[in-house]
């Protein structure tokens, strides 16, 4: 694959699409919420098409859920550990050479079944433009979480935390809906329930303690921060488990990347920030060089 390309993160709520020149660089872009659940699975031939009508006649590269089993076409899983040479080797073709999608990487056995689609693509490509080392714990935060551990520039091992999904289940279906309406930041309140999180503190428990202590009109200042730090202080702990000592890199939104970061300072430790989408475009364009 050679000359300009067009780079696509299609997720299951978004997507978001790049014309990219030869040499890497962005020329033009755009954003939208036609993602899995907005497409119907005979219409993403339609929706490619529409993407090429707006950013012109390349070829593309397509990652994330467009490669699940209820996407575009599935794109079988890449075992660990996997690299950006392995990515590459299984690019499903939808169309030969003008239309592929990257595989996912996947994990069983003694090390625990686990997946990703699409977290692959921006720490490989963070590493490949040279924003990683090639040994490191990086965390990819979102609405599940993931703790890789890279190693020679491949993914050795990682796990999954469903963090961002429980706040949101947390926040809009539980008890505790209405004490969690605020918004989150990384104040006084995030760090006490991160610091709890960090000391193993009785998860369920010390969320029903949220809802006692509005009850009882104790003063607790920010329920969501404290619920959001407790869940993500929980999440560090157990991802360290795979790695200790040394900085841990954080790949993805700047706003979650912040929360994550304070939590880990909380732990003493020191963090390295990626813009995801930068490390995508990174990733895509390292696996285009390698077709």
């Amino acid at each position: 694959m050679r000359g300009d390309y067009i780079a696509v993160d299609w997720g299951t709520t978004n997507r978001r699409a790049y014309a990219v020149d030869d040499s890497g660089r962005v020329t033009e872009r755009f954003a939208d919420e036609k993602g899995l659940l907005a497409v119907p699975r005979e219409g993403f031939a339609a929706a490619a098409e529409d993407i090429r009508e707006r950013l012109g006649d390349r070829p593309m590269l397509l990652a994330g859920m467009v490669g699940s089993n209820r996407g575009w076409r599935e794109a079988p899983y890449v075992p660990c550990p996997a690299g950006l040479d392995q990515l590459a080797e299984a690019l499903l073709w939808v169309e030969p050479e003008r239309t592929a999608i990257v595989p996912g990487v996947c994990q069983s056995g003694a090390a625990g079944a686990d997946v990703m689609r699409g977290e692959e693509v921006q720490i490989l490509g963070a590493h490949a433009a040279g924003l990683l080392p090639a040994d490191i714990l990086v965390c990819h935060p979102g609405t599940h979480a993931k703790w890789i551990l890279l190693r020679g520039g491949r993914l050795e091992a990682f796990r999954t935390m469903m963090t961002g999904e429980m706040f949101s289940l947390l926040s809009k279906h539980s008890i505790l809906s209405e004490q969690l309406k605020g918004e989150v930041a990384a104040d006084a309140g995030f760090r006490d329930g991160a610091r709890q999180g960090l000391a193993g503190a009785d998860l369920l428990a010390t969320l029903f303690g949220i809802r006692a202590r509005y009850l009882l009109g104790e003063s607790q200042g920010s329920a969501a921060s404290f619920a959001s730090g407790l869940l993500i202080g929980s999440d560090v702990r157990a991802g360290l488990a795979l790695a200790r000592g040394g900085p841990v890199a954080l790949v993805g939104r700047p706003d979650l990347a912040a929360l994550y970061a304070a939590a880990l300072a909380e732990a003493g430790l020191d963090s390295i920030r990626v813009d995801g989408a930068e490390a995508f475009l990174a990733g895509i364009h390292a696996l285009k060089e390698l077709i």
